[in-house]
């Protein structure tokens, strides 16, 4: 028995083609480079989003770097010293409160040093 493929590649291509709309000449007309092109991006979505997990940890730890360096210590050693103290708080609260509350940071630092 023969089977027609009728709504069901309609549909598949309405869909394909709705992803790519914004997508430059062809890429955005035509299904053949369309469905390349949307899953190239989607694929590329999926890294982004695991990356900009890291490049955000990366712009906690240089900010972190450089409140304490105003202060003569290095990240390792601050973080080494949080540590020894049980002091727990993690990487984006830290860069927040050396960016929004300096002062309440430099008070943070005497206390571990303590």
């Amino acid at each position: 028995m023969r089977v027609k493929t009728g709504i069901v590649r309609r549909r598949r291509h309405k869909k394909i083609l709705k992803l790519a709309k914004g997508f430059y000449q062809r890429r955005r007309s035509t299904f053949k480079n369309a469905e390349e092109s949307v899953r190239r991006a989607l694929a590329n979505a999926y890294v982004g989003r695991k990356e900009r997990k890291r490049q955000f940890r990366r712009l906690w730890i240089a900010r972190i770097n450089a409140a304490v360096r105003e202060n003569g210590l290095t990240y390792s050693q601050f973080m080494n010293l949080l540590k020894q103290k049980n002091i727990l708080l993690n990487r984006k609260m830290l860069s927040e409160l050396a960016i929004n509350n300096p002062e309440s940071f430099k008070m943070l630092l005497d206390k571990i040093r303590a």
